[in-house]
């Protein structure tokens, strides 16, 4: 049924709590598992004069080498049991990047964590899961991660 998984993770523990359930998942249907983490730009506005981007060119390829490595780690736990995977880092607007991926990968599935929001805690910090539910054309896997510290 599913053949590529899609797993965005943002490097928490709560986002994590997806990993068993993908694992399980991919085992029972053979699929591959793509691992992703965007890494947003840092930009600050400076009101209608225009947009400073205050982060340097190294900078951000460094976060992007950090996020591979962070997922190298995920990815072990994945092949060890016999599930092939990928994964990808790149610089960009987090729901946008994994509608995008999904796309172009050809994924059957999007699978991630909520952190569990609500009330004004929701609308300060938005929702990568919101934003994602209200873009994605495709199967979309979505567990609550509860208060995790």
């Amino acid at each position: 049924m599913y053949q590529k998984i899609l797993v965005p993770l943002d490097g928490s523990v709560r986002a994590e709590k997806i990993l068993p359930h993908v694992k399980n998942l991919a085992s029972l249907n053979d699929a591959e598992v793509i691992f992703l983490q965007v890494v947003p730009p840092v930009i600050i506005s400076d009101g209608y004069k225009g947009i400073l981007i205050t982060e340097s060119q190294e900078e951000s390829n460094r976060k992007v080498e950090d996020a591979l490595v962070y997922l190298s780690g995920i990815e072990g736990g994945f092949r060890e049991a016999g599930i092939k995977t990928d994964k990808q880092s790149m610089i960009g607007s987090v729901v946008s990047t994994i509608i995008d991926i999904s796309r172009n990968e050809n994924i059957d599935l999007i699978a991630m964590a909520s952190h569990g929001r609500s009330g004004l805690s929701r609308v300060f910090y938005g929702s990568v899961a919101i934003g994602v539910l209200h873009a994605v054309d495709r199967p979309l896997l979505l567990i609550r991660s509860g208060d995790i510290s």
